[in-house]
């Protein structure tokens, strides 16, 4: 559970940090790694909300 959360934590990270170099340099490959990393983490972020929420309702 802990790992998983530092998991998340850690790509929110790294897809801040592409957005920075985006910003940095314009560069669109930077942008374009930070979506693909930032949509991830969000499908990630969601599995493991419901997983938690169907543990509580079983």
């Amino acid at each position: 559970m802990l790992l998983f959360r530092w998991v998340i934590l850690l790509l929110l990270l790294v897809a801040g940090v592409c957005f920075a170099f985006y910003a940095a340099t314009g560069q669109m490959r930077y942008r374009r790694l930070g979506w693909i990393v930032f949509k991830w983490t969000l499908i990630a972020a969601l599995g493991f909300f419901a997983v938690l929420f169907a543990e509580r309702i079983a």
